[in-house]
């Protein structure tokens, strides 16, 4: 049985390994998301830390700040990883649900962004291709989930540790 779950102290290292397992030998992986949970940690930019448990971590799901356009309210979902052995379960659906409804009950919530593949967060909701950029990566590969205001325009912008592995 998998139960959802915040974070426990002491995890990190478990996070970690579990994301870094997550991405390997992804293309789109450049090998830092495991270091990225920790240090949104550290910074003090980590909103939301949910686990998948199944007796021990398998999957992880993280939120931090963001912003459009230097406008605030915004949320940057990830990473958001589950183990090789647990993959196509179910898992990470659940974790987006979880995450998706933490972010709507923040007040003053715009919505949130992220970086990733079409074909999987488009069944969340989530709109890429859009007027939103990030550095120098395709915009289809950028996302976002509005809960408020108009459509989104301009540069996102991530907190800092997952800015820099963008």
């Amino acid at each position: 049985m998998i139960v959802l779950r915040d974070e426990m102290p002491g995890e990190g290292p478990a996070l970690h390994a579990l994301t870094d397992a997550a991405f390997k030998g992804k293309a789109f992986a450049d090998g830092t998301e495991g270091a990225i949970i920790g240090k949104l940690r550290e910074a003090g930019d980590l909103l939301f830390s949910h686990v998948a448990d199944a007796g021990a971590p398998v999957g992880h799901v993280a939120l931090s700040p963001a912003s459009i356009a230097g406008e605030g309210g915004w949320i940057g979902l990830g990473p958001i990883s589950v183990a090789p052995g647990h993959q196509k379960q179910g898992i990470g659906t659940r974790l987006m649900e979880a995450a998706i409804a933490f972010a709507k009950a923040q007040d003053g919530a715009k919505g949130i962004v992220l970086l990733g593949d079409p074909a999987y967060y488009g069944r969340f909701g989530f709109i890429a291709g859009s007027a939103l950029t990030f550095l120098d990566v395709p915009k289809a590969y950028v996302h976002y989930l509005r809960f408020t205001g108009a459509p989104p325009e301009g540069e996102v912008t991530f907190a800092p540790a997952l800015q820099e592995a963008g």
